[in-house]
């Protein structure tokens, strides 16, 4: 199954992280299939493509509550 959850970046104590598409059993900053997007916690700056989100969720893609917290947050 295909999960959109986050993939941490950043430095110690200064995380940012990517927004992306990729199999469920692989880690957290495994090699993802596509990259939606981009959030950083700290300055709270976000990027997201909600075409292709909306578009893998209607293909199958399940998507994490934070993800989908911060999609919500961002266009409510």
């Amino acid at each position: 199954m295909l999960k959109i959850r986050l993939k941490r970046l950043g430095r110690k104590k200064q995380p940012f992280y990517r927004i992306i598409l990729i199999d469920n059993r692989k880690k957290r900053d495994g090699k993802s299939i596509e990259e939606l997007g981009f959030y950083n916690p700290l300055s709270k700056y976000q990027k997201l493509n909600i075409t292709k989100i909306n578009e893998k969720i209607k293909q199958g893609a399940q998507v994490t509550k934070t993800v989908q917290n911060i999609i919500k947050n961002n266009y409510q």
